[in-house]
């Protein structure tokens, strides 16, 4: 992608930006869904735009992206648990510390994104800061530059979608993936998060048993002197907790997208309207390509399954891996290998990282063992991992675009908008 350049004009806008009350954001904050170039054909609320549609700028992309995305300083860990003392708790499964929460720190997401030039991968869970978070500096070429430099464009086209059911919403059909929108598209990787609360637990002393056939993992009584605790827990309610930990993830992320967008004066949504399987690229038509993940079909599953892209994205499971115990190997290098979250080399915030890094409890080769033992059985019984929910899971998307205030000033009132959506164009344009 061409780097952003900030000239005068462009710097007035940030210095607005940057000014914009938080309070006046999250209290302003509204589902601003038409757009220039919008058309709503029928019923009260009925509206065709009188303008064509306007693409976000470079500089507006990026700045919702970095904002979406971005990455902005080290994560600091977990501090501190009794049963890990004196060693450091090590949960985390990346060192960066990004815009949203992450559940103990797995960081499990990845982005898409999609517009008029095109549709591209931004990776960021395992990116470290290239530019130290300064307090009240905001942002700058260097800032946004640092986040369009991961990108990868994957393809020249916007994602075509259908405007039909079942592949959106029938409320979304009129505005979803609008021309001129900017469409940001989190995905979140369900097989390392699940493997990451197996091994959670396992740290914690606690295994799990198979609630849906009703029975034991055979062989996990083998590990008793790791599963000190006699209740283990239920397979589904892991599976479960895993993707709802996720979609924390996932909303957190387009939620502080929307509040900027609010703050720049843009229109736009978090919403979740839009078919996950279709986007993923397995709604089972073959001219409607989606992201092109990889999928699979089994009479067992209720919906075939997406498990990657080749080269791009690709969960910790078959077949992106040969084994179970393969992708085990590698959830272990990811987090204590170099650039991982406990290798002594990765940079950090403390004051001695080198020393804090070191310091994490290992996975030992008994406890990796016992995770692929998991794991596998998990694979082997239900034909995927996770078992009982999707390897790849997608549940809201950020939509940026410019609002037709003709349609707000008209059909709503003059309360329908900020300030800074009155005074956008003069400002940004």
């Amino acid at each position: 992608m061409r780097p952003v350049t900030i000239g005068p004009e462009q710097q007035r806008a940030l210095e607005g930006l940057a000014q914009f009350p938080l309070l006046d954001a999250i209290h302003g904050r509204r589902s601003r869904r038409f757009p220039m170039g919008g058309h709503v054909p029928a019923g009260p609320l009925a509206y065709k735009s009188q303008h064509e549609p306007v693409p976000l700028s470079e500089l507006e992309r990026a700045i919702v992206l970095a904002t979406t995305t971005g990455v902005t300083g080290w994560h600091h860990g977990i501090t501190h648990h009794p049963g890990y003392a004196p060693a450091l708790p090590n949960y985390s499964g990346g060192a960066g510390g990004r815009t949203f929460p992450s559940a103990a720190g797995f960081e499990i997401v990845e982005f898409f994104f999609t517009d008029e030039s095109g549709t591209y991968f931004l990776p960021t869970r395992d990116a470290h800061p290239e530019v130290d978070f300064v307090e009240g500096e905001g942002f700058t070429e260097q800032r946004l530059n640092a986040v369009l430099n991961r990108a990868t464009k994957l393809s020249d086209e916007r994602i075509w979608i259908p405007r039909e059911e079942p592949y959106l919403e029938g409320h979304n059909t009129w505005i979803a993936n609008h021309p001129g929108s900017l469409l940001v598209i989190p995905v979140a990787d369900i097989a390392q998060h699940m493997l990451a609360n197996l091994a959670f637990f396992i740290q914690n002393g606690y295994g799990i048993y198979d609630d849906v056939n009703g029975r034991e993992i055979p062989g996990q009584d083998k590990f008793t002197d790791l599963l000190r605790h006699p209740d283990p827990f239920p397979l589904s309610f892991v599976e479960q907790y895993s993707i709802t930990e996720a979609s924390a993830e996932l909303m957190t992320s387009t939620y502080n997208g929307h509040l900027v967008l609010g703050g720049m004066g843009l229109g736009g949504w978090s919403f979740d309207g839009i078919d996950r399987l279709t986007m993923l690229g397995a709604s089972g038509e073959p001219e409607v390509p989606g992201l092109g993940f990889r999928y699979d079909e089994d009479e067992r599953w209720p919906f075939a399954n997406a498990t990657g892209r080749e080269g791009v994205f690709e969960s910790y499971c078959r077949p992106h891996f040969a084994t179970m115990g393969d992708a085990v190997e590698a959830f272990t290098e990811r987090k204590f290998g170099p650039g991982g979250p406990f290798h002594p080399d990765t940079p950090g915030p403390w004051a001695d990282s080198a020393g804090v890094r070191s310091q994490a409890a290992p996975h030992t080769q008994q406890f990796k063992d016992l995770l692929t033992l998991q794991a596998t059985y998990i694979d082997d019984t239900f034909g995927k991992f996770p078992g009982t929910v999707p390897t790849v899971w997608i549940m809201n998307y950020l939509q940026a675009q410019h609002i037709d205030l003709d349609y707000y000033d008209k059909v709503l009132t003059d309360k329908a908008y900020l300030s800074t959506h009155a005074a956008h164009h003069d400002l940004w344009h």
